[in-house]
């Protein structure tokens, strides 16, 4: 049977399984048309899962149980998904060597070994790239990305489908295996060539490593791998859950399918793996890679490798160690790292168990045990053994020197130490000096190494040939201090798992093995020659590379019982005095020692050593004794350490430095933060169990800095750990009780407190804070106490949970009581309720409910209590009270429920019950009712004196006794009045006085009429009859009168009653006093006059016998017809411009001024209004029904002056005229009332006198004040400036004064603008142009002339200065003194003007000059060439600015008189001897002409220089030392004015620059060290020439083939852009190009220089440290900027394309590089100048004297000479006396000064002011 998968179509997949017996292949492919329906003119191919074509040949050999693709071409992609049927049937070595080993029987440390299994795989997949070899290991247990899993991945040559199947076989070795279908194409195993330390990847062998690796780390792994040429991913998934599956289900367990799919394709992987989609989506454009993913890791597994992570990367690259670094191991002094014969295998390993990852490469692991043996070694034996089968072995012996007191021999962490030896601590300071420590110890010297990688569990003690024979010179501990490594082929046999060699040692111990030394091809087996070799050198590395210390100036023997160990603790040796190193240390000398737990500091008290000894000695180890410093930072004043502990390179400067700044390290102050932002106030006062905190703590210094949580003791010792304690103190009368303690170690930025809650008792309590020592808690340390803080506060009670109750237990129904409720808080404590606490009352059966809450100190009160039910009728059960439950809740209270006992009985009266045997009565007679009286409920309750009243209206009331609850109560007669014999219905109505609780009840009783007389009726006869109903209103006009009245009387049955004299006699009308009696005995009335007033409603009545019958009537009067028209004004004053609120309302009334509502909506249009300046456009005339008028709106006066307008309104013919007053409009503009004349001028600076005026006006300009208006006058442009400017509030008539005092700009035209806002509303101003005009009198400029092509040379005098002072116009000013003018010149190489300047003094204009200009004559030029700048200032008032100029000129030297060095040469030294070096006179030195004031001068001077040795003046002729070929004279060419002796024309790179700081010369140099020894030349042809001359060996660079980019000299750093920084960075980032000092500037054109440097080292940056490197790039990065190498001070190097770490990114000490060289101090500037300051003076004074001396003898020959003329001034004087007399009226005018001597120019650091202006003369 074969699938066949037609793979042909796109997106889809059609599988057949195809019977396959008795068919051949062509009849097989007819099958195969006939079932897929292809076409006869198709093309196709049949292949298998490896895109191997089937053909009649192979055919056969597929035809059972196989998978073919039906395929367009070989080649093609498959559309979807395939899935293959395998089988992994294991292999019989499963059954015959499954007992050989157990696997992984080491704990935990299995899982390196499990790994590298994995490892070993991936290195033999990747053994035939010719590129990187890339393996990886992602160990992924973030949940995020799915379940945990271990990912194993290479690029190497992949897995085929056969391939993969093979794997999944058990125990198929590659000796048995067949990884081809056909013969043909079956590859056998061929051994690897030979290769140095068998470095051959060939270590895949057993067939079982995988599976058990995959198996002992989870219970399933997915094998994924591309074979190289294939276009599909063959995927294979075995699982111990499917196989015990497959086992319960009696299937088949070894057969499984393999998944071939096209690369990227995902679709099959689950949600739960989701982690490998990404891995999936990574196969695209891989050529061929195997992807190894393990789930179901194990908890014990997982934890292990995370928390474990650096060591069993460690363990990896221990066991990989030689594969990673090469032949060479991992030599951090070996630049090359690795041997150019391997390709780079890159090992990455990734812990994925967080959102940051972590990441390594095992080239950067610089801690496994091969790593330390190889660098902590000083000498390397190498030698050779093969054995008798061809098996070699490469081997390495590593000598391990003792230093001073130490051994260097490295510390496994795997294999435990001899105690004493390898162990330190802080009291047991690695005591060498008590014993000799035996290094290696136990430990056996070879690791052993199978085609190169580790195998862990096999190591060899020794060879006879290296073990110590009787009568060695050599100590015995020697013998220890060296480690080995051996390397075996493939010949040598290991275990399955490749953790322990089968016979590695005996193969090598038996006689038959051939041992030779180094690379010797020689061999014997005479190991006698090897171990001679072996001692050899083993004697020389102890003479070369051990050291010992010099013990100096014994005083006495002590002991030291502080020592744990008795035996150690005497005799011990004190000296005063050692010698280290070539150094002496003496006792009091204060030192720094290093490489211990802590950097310490301090005095020698003295130096200690184990043993007898009284006189010097050489000994190794030894201590020294001190006392710390600074004193009060120790608790542990003194101290015995390790003499190797002292540093050697500490300078007593550095020393003092750091002392000094260790005290700042004291704490001082503790500083106390209240996170959450509940600070305690000073005194607070809390309730009880109110959580206290959290609180945030600091430890501050002296500075108020805060501090480390440690006091920090230098180095990475033990410190002393600060914490702070925390204690609460409760305060009670008798003593204070500790409530709480706790000490807080320093987590997060400080000291984090969190809440205290159990702070219950009420009082006072203290709150203590304190820095204390964790260790011990002690407060004080060092001697001095630590700071501490506290705080008094007080707890009162707490918020009420709970309540009791207090009540009396009997009440009565619907009486109202109180219930006591007393607050407590949790605690007990009596407490003030809560402000919004509500109670709530519940009890079984009836109903309590409270009329409102009362509050005291802790205590509510529920008043008005009530509880109301029905009880049982006592009367006829006999029980008068009954016990309930009676709840109360207190909702929002912890414990809101209380429950108490009631006693209720019924209550007080509140209601009664009214029955009757009747519901009518005939009129006059009694009524009789049955009475009960009930409470709340509806119980009917007795109570003594309890009384019930009736009463019915008309009638007397009636009280009957009700004690008992009932009673039986009869009324009075009943008599009513009663009208048209209708019944009445009458109200009884039933109460009980006294008892306003209890509510009045009603009763309906019908009463029948009687026979009396009840009615009367009033009409009017006139033409019409009108009848007069009682309470009737008649309409009526208005002054008319009602005649005809007349009346009628009826019974209570209807009957009309005849009126008689008796009755007329009683009738009565309200209208009128005196009556006609014969006309009322006619029924008739007196006629009734009506009232002229329409609003008036008037009331008449008329009655019998006193109004016991009567008939009542009222007359509304009526207008009458219209008369005239009349207005009602609702405002009387109107604002010109806006229209009257409400509105004006016409009316039509009669004479009597009633209103005649005869208006209709038509009558609106008949109306017109007429005024002066009306605007009639918005005028309507609207219809009021309701008042029957016309309201008139939108009257509004424009353009018109304020004042009283008469408007006339008119509708048919009537008119009515309305006077309304018109006041000013809005405010709506500003006017300019007065201000200055234009045009207006002003000169600059100065200011406007006349003031402006402004006006607030309406739109007409009508005057409109209003003193909410702010007015602002602003220029335009802007850049005239008003200042000074005062404004005046508006007055009343709404005018603003303003006043400017000055202006400034530039000339120009410009607009005052004046603008007003008035409740934020604009309002528009006048504008004012301005002319400003520049000021004649102000200066602006400084004008300077002088000789532009003259030439300053060195000491001479400069040319004359002319200045000239331009004003604001432009014209020259002359009104300036020469004292206000100023010349100071400094050098332009100062970043600032210096503070003392030459000062130069300023000359008048002599004759013919111009007498505005101001001249500098005769000034000294400087000595020194270089560029200066000369400023000229001028200081006319001392409150404004200096007006300031500069120039720049170039003072180059003068005329060339010397040839000198460059710098001072000491005295040569030389020997007639063979050695060079002791006999060169000079060396690197450079001559050079010079002026007389040491400026190079002869830059134009070419010629020879002639050296030649004679004797010092006045000695006597010797016999002189002859140069090279006994030449007397050794002649140079000088170039240029510039001589080299012994140096070439060139400089190398680390010539051309110094740097300063040493740290920063260290890894400068290192990561220039490939091109410190470049030599610079100016021309390529130069640089071709000195190639040539040095045949290739030298390295040149010539600067004219160096392009730098343009902008690149002034680019800024990475996180500066548009001058201001995006982060502030740590770390102090600058150039490492910055840092350089250039020492040729004057033989080397720095810009030169600097191209030089800024091709080397680009932008590379320097930082202080590591971090601060890294998360600056990182920063840099996410801001898309590209971030240059970064190099730190402490040597470590982050690349351009982020990689760091690892030894090529790690500088060596700066004893094994090319430095540059260090600048001269900066004192010995200083000294110079000094020198030449006091040579100078030296010089002056020498003249000085000579002069004084001159003048001496001067006068001696010239005495006579004088008073020979002392006679003749005489007679002179006495003429002059007589000549001034005569001229004492005449004025004279002053002469001139002279200027001074120009020969001699005087240069003042200060101008002398003359003490008078006024005189002309002084100007």
């Amino acid at each position: 049977m074969l699938q066949v998968n037609d793979c042909r179509f796109e997106k889809k997949v059609i599988k057949k399984t195809l019977e396959t017996s008795n068919l051949d292949f062509n009849g097989f492919l007819q099958v195969v048309k006939k079932e897929f329906a292809v076409p006869s003119h198709e093309t196709f191919v049949l292949t298998t899962t490896d895109r191997i074509v089937v053909d009649d040949i192979k055919f056969d050999k597929v035809k059972n149980e196989r998978t073919l693709y039906l395929l367009r071409a070989k080649d093609q992609d498959l559309p979807a998904s395939v899935n293959e049927e395998v089988k992994f049937v294991p292999h019989y070595n499963t059954l015959t060597e499954c007992g050989t080993n157990e696997y992984f029987t080491e704990g935990q440390k299995s899982l390196p070994c499990a790994l590298a299994e994995l490892v070993d795989n991936a290195l033999s997949a990747t053994a035939k790239n010719t590129g990187l070899r890339e393996i990886e290991i992602r160990v992924m247990f973030d949940r995020t990305f799915g379940k945990p899993a271990i990912i194993v991945l290479d690029n190497g040559c992949g897995m085929t489908s056969k391939q993969l199947n093979n794997w999944a076989v058990y125990r198929l070795s590659k000796f048995t295996r067949d990884n081809s279908l056909f013969e043909g194409e079956r590859e056998g195993y061929v051994f690897p060539d030979p290769v140095p330390l068998s470095l051959n990847s060939d270590i895949s062998f057993f067939g079982v490593g995988g599976k058990r690796a995959c198996f002992h780390m989870g219970n399933a792994v997915r094998m994924i791998s591309k074979p190289v040429g294939s276009p599909d991913i063959h995927e294979l998934v075995l699982s111990k859950e499917e196989f015990q599956k497959k086992e319960q289900k009696k299937e088949d367990v070894y057969r499984g399918t393999i998944l071939n799919r096209r690369p990227g394709d995902f679709s099959h992987i689950t949600e739960e793996e989701r982690f490998l989609r990404k891995i999936i989506s990574e196969e695209t454009g891989k050529n061929s890679f195997t992807v190894v993913v393990i789930t179901g890791v194990s908890h014990d597994h997982i934890k292990y490798l995370k928390e474990d992570f650096d060591e069993w990367t460690r363990e990896l690259a221990h066991i990989y160690h030689y594969y990673i670094h090469g032949v060479n191991g991992n030599c951090k002094t070996d630049i090359s790292q690795r041997s150019e014969n391997l390709p780079r295998i890159d090992i990455l390993v990734t812990l994925q168990a967080s959102q940051s990852p972590r990441t390594i490469n095992l080239r950067q692991v610089d801690d496994d045990m091969q790593t330390q043996y190889i660098n902590a070694a000083t000498d390397t034996f190498e030698f050779r053994a093969e054995t008798m089968d061809h098996g070699i072995v490469e081997g390495v012996l590593r000598y391990h020197p003792f230093l001073y007191d130490r051994e260097t021999y490295p510390k496994d962490p795997y294999v435990k130490q001899v105690p004493g030896k390898d162990d330190y601590n802080d009291d047991d300071d690695e005591r060498e000096s008590t014993a000799i420590n035996q290094a290696r110890g136990k430990r056996d010297i070879f690791e052993c190494y199978w085609n190169g990688r580790l195998i862990p569990y096999t190591t060899i003690s020794d060879f006879d040939w290296c073990q110590r024979k009787r009568g060695s010179n050599l100590p015995p501990q020697c013998y220890n201090r060296f480690s080995g490594v051996l390397f075996t082929d493939g010949k040598f046999m290991v275990n399955a798992n490749k953790l322990k060699f089968m016979k590695l040692e005996k193969q090598l111990k038996t006689g038959d093995t051939i041992f030779t030394s180094g690379n010797r091809a020689q061999k014997t087996s005479k190991r006698a020659n090897i171990q001679k070799e072996f001692t050899r050198w083993l004697q020389n590395c102890h003479e070369k590379f051990d050291k010992e210390v010099r013990f100096i100036g014994y005083k006495e023997t002590v002991t030291r019982p502080e020592l744990e160990t008795q035996k150690k603790q005497y005799p011990w040796a004190v000296f005063s005095s050692i010698e280290l190193d070539g150094k002496r240390y003496d006792t009091g000398k204060t030192l720094k020692f290093q490489k211990t737990p802590q950097i310490l500091y301090g005095s020698v008290i003295n130096f200690l050593l184990y043993g007898n000894h009284q006189e010097d000695l050489f000994a190794t180890g030894g201590e020294v004794k001190i006392k710390r410093e600074p004193e009060g930072l120790y608790d542990e004043m003194t101290k015995v350490i390790p003499i190797t502990k002292i540093d050697r390179t500490a300078t007593d400067e550095s020393i003092k430095k750091h002392i000094e700044s260790e005290r700042k390290k004291l704490p001082e102050h503790l500083k106390v933060d209240w996170p959450e932002g509940n600070p305690l106030p000073k005194n607070a006062v809390l309730l009880a169990g109110t959580p206290l905190g959290p609180l945030k703590v600091e430890i501050l210094n002296g500075d108020k800095a805060p501090i480390s949580s440690r006091i920090h003791t230098g180095g990475k010792g033990p410190r002393i750990n600060l914490g702070v304690l925390l204690q609460v103190e409760f305060n009670d009368i008798s003593e204070n009780i500790k409530v709480f303690s706790i000490t807080a170690p320093y987590s997060k930025n400080g000291y984090w407190f969190t809440k205290i809650e159990n702070l219950r008792s009420l009082g006072k309590y203290t709150l203590t804070l304190n820095a204390v020592l964790n260790e011990n808690g002690a407060t004080v340390y060092g001697g001095r106490e630590l700071p501490s803080y506290v705080h008094v506060f007080t707890i009162k009670e707490g918020n009420a949970e709970r309540f009791t109750v207090r009540l009396s237990s009997s009440q009565r129904v619907g009486v109202p009581f109180d219930i006591n409720l007393k607050m407590e808080d949790c605690y007990g404590h009596p407490t003030k309720p809560p402000p919004q606490l509500q109670p709530e009352l519940q009890c079984s059966d009836l109903n309590p409910r409270f009329e409102t809450t009362a509050r005291s100190e802790n205590m509510i009160t529920i008043k008005g209590v009530k509880v109301t039910g029905k009880l049982p009728d006592y009367q006829q059960t006999k029980v008068i009270a009954l016990n309930f439950d009676l709840k109360v809740i207190l909702p929002g209270l912890k414990d809101d429920t209380k429950t108490v006992k009631l006693t209720l009985s019924p209550g007080n009266p509140h209601s009664l019950n009214v029955e009757s045997n009747t519901d009518s009565v005939e009129n006059g007679n009694p009524v009789c009712f049955m009475i009960e009286v009930h409470d709340e409920a509806g119980n009917i309750t007795a109570k003594s004196k309890q009384e019930v009243r009736c009463q019915i209206r008309g009638l007397p009331s009636v009280i009957k006794d009700c004690s008992t609850g009932k009673a039986e109560l009869v009324s009075v007669p009943i008599n009513r009045e009663i009208l048209n014999g209708e019944q009445q219905i009458l109200q009884a109505k039933f109460d009980m006085p006294g008892q306003k609780q209890v509510k009045a009840i009603t009763k309906e009783l019908v009463v029948m009429p009687s026979n009396r007389i009840c009615r009367m009726e009033l009409f009017c006869k006139s033409k019409e009859m009108l009848v007069l109903r009682n309470n009737e209103n008649i309409d009526w006009q208005a002054g008319g009168v009602l005649e005809n009245l007349f009346y009628k009387l009826y019974d209570e049955a209807a009957r009309e009653v005849p009126i008689t004299a008796e009755i007329a006699s009683n009738i009565k009308v309200t209208w009128k006093r005196d009556i006609d009696q014969r006309d009322l005995l006619m029924g008739k009335l007196p006629d009734l006059h009506v009232s002229t007033h329409v609003q008036e409603k008037h009331y008449y009545e008329v009655s019998y016998r006193d109004k016991n019958v009567s008939s009542c009537f009222k007359i509304v009067p009526c207008p009458d017809e219209p008369a005239q028209l009349k207005s009602t004004l609702t405002q009387s004053t109107l604002k010109l411009g806006e229209t009257l609120s409400g509105h004006i309302k016409l009316q039509l009334v009669d004479k009597y001024d009633n209103v005649c509502k005869k208006l209709t909506p038509m009558c609106a249009q008949l109306f017109s209004v007429e005024a002066e300046g009306l605007d009639k456009s918005e005028i309507k005339f609207k219809w009021n029904e309701r008042g029957s008028s016309i309201g008139v709106m939108g009257i509004r006066f424009l353009s018109v002056s304020p004042g009283p307008r008469v408007i006339c309104f008119s509708y048919k013919h009537f008119t009515k005229q309305v006077i309304l007053q018109v006041t000013p409009g809005m405010p709506f503009q500003l006017k300019l009332v007065s201000g200055p004349e234009q045009p207006l001028q002003v000169l600059n600076c100065q200011g406007i006198p006349t003031p402006f005026t402004v006006q607030l006006c309406d739109k007409w300009g009508n005057p409109s004040p209003d003193k909410n208006l702010t007015v602002e006058m602003k220029p335009s442009p802007e850049t005239l400036k008003l200042t000074h400017v005062e404004s005046q509030p508006m007055d009343s008539e709404g005018k603003v004064c303003f006043t400017i005092n000055n202006l400034k700009g530039s000339k120009g035209s410009y607009i005052l603008k004046f603008k007003g806002s008035l409740n934020g509303k604009s309002i528009p101003g006048p504008s004012v142009d301005l002319i400003l005009l520049p000021d004649p009198n102000k200066p602006v400029n400084l004008s300077v002339k002088y000789d532009k092509h003259a030439r300053f040379p060195a000491g001479g005098t400069f040319p004359d200065f002319s200045v000239t002072v331009l004003s604001e116009e432009g014209s020259q000013m002359k009104t300036f003194k020469p004292e206000d003018l100023s010349m100071s010149l400094w050098e332009k190489g100062s970043a600032t003007q210096p503070e003392t300047d030459i000062m130069p003094k300023c000359g008048k204009p002599i004759k013919d000059e111009e007498n505005h200009c101001y001249r500098f004559r005769g000034e000294a030029i400087p000595k020194h060439a270089g560029e200066y700048t000369v400023e000229f200032a001028l200081q006319s008032n001392k409150t404004e600015d200096q007006l300031r100029t500069r120039i720049n000129i170039k003072v180059v030297a003068n005329e060339p008189i010397k040839l000198e060095p460059e710098c001072q040469l000491e005295t040569p030294v030389v020997f007639h001897c063979i050695d060079i070096s002791n006999r060169i006179l000079v060396e690197n030195v450079t001559l050079k002409i010079m002026d007389q004031h040491g400026n190079p001068a002869g830059q134009d001077l070419n010629g020879k220089v002639l050296i030649s040795m004679k004797c010092p003046d006045g000695e006597i002729p010797r016999s002189l030392p002859l140069f090279k070929d006994k030449n007397s004279h050794v002649q140079i060419s000088l170039k240029e004015g510039t001589v080299n002796i012994d140096v070439s024309s060139t400089l190398s790179v680390g010539h051309l620059a110094f740097v300063a700081d040493d740290d920063a010369a260290r890894v400068i140099s290192w990561h220039l060290q490939g091109d410190m020894d470049c030599v610079i030349t100016t021309t390529t042809q130069a640089a071709q020439k000195l190639h040539q001359k040095t045949m290739g060996n030298q390295q040149v660079m010539p600067l004219d083939s160096i392009l730098l980019h343009q902008g690149s000299r002034c680019r800024p750093l990475p996180h500066i852009k548009h001058g201001r920084e995006l982060f502030k960075p740590t770390g102090n980032p600058v150039f490492a190009k910055d840092l350089l000092i250039y020492p040729h500037k004057e033989s080397c054109d720095p810009d030169k220089l600097t191209k030089v440097f800024k091709n080397l080292l680009g932008d590379t940056i320097l930082m202080d440290d590591f971090n601060s490197a890294t998360n600056y790039r990182k920063e840099v990065v996410e801001k898309g900027i590209f971030c240059p190498t970064i190099l730190t001070r402490k040597g470590d190097r982050v690349s351009g394309r982020g990689k760091f770490g690892g030894k090529n990114n790690r500088a060596p000490s700066i004893d094994q590089l090319k430095v540059f060289g260090a600048p001269l101090p900066p004192h010995y500037y200083t000294l110079k100048d000094q020198i030449d300051a006091l040579r100078e003076y030296q010089a002056l004074v020498e003249k000085k004297e000579e002069a004084e001396k001159e003048l001496n003898d001067h006068k001696l020959t010239t005495f006579d000479e004088m008073l020979q003329k002392d006679t003749e001034r005489e007679k002179i004087d006495k003429e002059l006396e007589e000549i001034e007399k005569e001229l004492e009226s005449v004025s004279l005018r002053p002469g001139k000064r002279a200027s001074g001597s120009l020969e001699s120019p005087v240069i003042l650091s200060k101008r002398p002011r003359e003490k008078s202006m006024d005189s002309p003369e002084r100007f």
